[in-house]
């Protein structure tokens, strides 16, 4: 098997699987917009198995009929659950964007090697893909899937630096669990308020940003429609548009006022409260893995190999969580997750060890 069929082989059972995976959301789901949505979208994935099955039938190479493995299944209803469709929407359209990158290259890569009703199949399934995508992204907007990324985003910052902060802190006070707890408590509390406050300036920030250029504008628009017009011109040619086409559309679309700010100014639709809210339980939660040993054990060195197989569990699931749905490799993932967290830790022990030695404080 060379390596075009070798593809073809892996985009068939990827579509298959979709096909499965769509069609258990489809069950799951009680929106009847997404229920028939999801239906949809397995049948399109179930033609596209048929595409790459037929594919590798005419080059003599018999596909096998995949099973879709029980923990993806259980991957996505626990997601669902816990998350809602916005998460599934989110981690199920880095896959639709995955495929259709791979299926682009392959395309250029074997153009010569497919007849030219292949190609034009190929074609279609690209856009195919696209189409996903934009499904998924109306759904993002739709369940504020960004509090999803606050929560993935908030939890895993309050594992790996709290992990760091109690592992460092277990080198000091080898004899004080309690106290190497309590430490982690107050520099989780004290994280999670920080990241929290971040969050809300930030997101607040940007639209105050965006709502001083969209009044900005609006003065434009009545004072000097001329000018408007020449702020088109100049976005659009250096977007690369010619000046001729720029200058044109730009003398139309200004015209209309708020077709333009829209096209202008992105629309911030994330609420600074909520993702704070998000972002500061998340990262406490976060904390409590790390953190729980610490209460329970009668030496800091004996919480601290617990305390770094709970983050680093922590990590790992979270990591298959989305390798799963995304089409990420599971074992990048997971490695990428938990070395750079167990090694955030491992640094922070020598520097608390450091710290021991030029202080001497481990027997306060």
């Amino acid at each position: 098997m060379n390596e075009m069929t070798h593809l073809a082989l892996k985009f068939y059972l990827d579509e298959y699987a979709d096909s499965v995976l769509y069609a258990q959301l489809s069950k799951w789901e009680k929106d009847e917009k997404i229920k028939s949505e999801f239906m949809r979208l397995s049948n399109i994935e179930s033609k596209h198995a048929r595409f790459w099955y037929e594919f590798l039938a005419k080059r003599n190479i018999r596909a096998p009929r995949k099973k879709v493995k029980r923990m993806t299944v259980f991957s996505v209803k626990l997601l669902r659950k816990l998350l809602g469709p916005g998460a599934i929407a989110s981690l199920l359209e880095m896959g639709e964007n995955s495929a259709i990158q791979k299926y682009f290259k392959f395309l250029t890569e074997y153009s010569k090697e497919m007849n030219e009703k292949e190609m034009e199949e190929l074609r279609r399934l690209i856009l195919d893909e696209l189409e996903h995508e934009r499904f998924f992204r109306e759904e993002e907007r739709r369940f504020h899937i960004e509090n999803t990324r606050d929560l993935v985003l908030g939890m895993n910052d309050g594992l790996v630096e709290i992990l760091g902060a109690v592992t460092g802190l277990s080198a000091v006070y080898p004899n004080s669990p309690q106290l190497v707890g309590i430490s982690g408590l107050i520099v989780g509390v004290a994280g999670a308020l920080s990241m929290a406050i971040g969050t809300f300036i930030s997101v607040r920030s940007q639209r105050q940003v965006n709502e001083a250029i969209k009044d900005r504008m609006e003065v434009l628009f009545k004072v000097s429609p001329e000018r408007v017009k020449e702020e088109l011109v100049l976005k659009l040619t250096d977007g690369g548009v010619p000046e001729e086409i720029g200058e044109k559309t730009a003398e139309e679309l200004a015209q209309k006022g708020d077709a333009v700010m829209k096209l202008l100014i992105p629309e911030t639709e994330e609420n600074e409260f909520r993702s704070a809210l998000y972002t500061g339980l998340a990262y406490l939660l976060g904390v409590a893995f790390p953190v729980a040993p610490y209460f329970l054990a009668s030496n800091s060195l004996v919480a601290l190999p617990f305390s770094i197989f709970l983050a680093g569990s922590a990590l790992a699931i979270v990591a298959t969580l989305i390798s799963l749905l995304s089409g990420i490799s599971i074992s990048k993932k997971v490695g990428e997750m938990v070395s750079t967290g167990l090694g955030a830790a491992f640094l922070s022990y020598l520097f608390g060890r450091l710290m021991e030695a030029v202080f001497h404080v481990s027997a306060l």
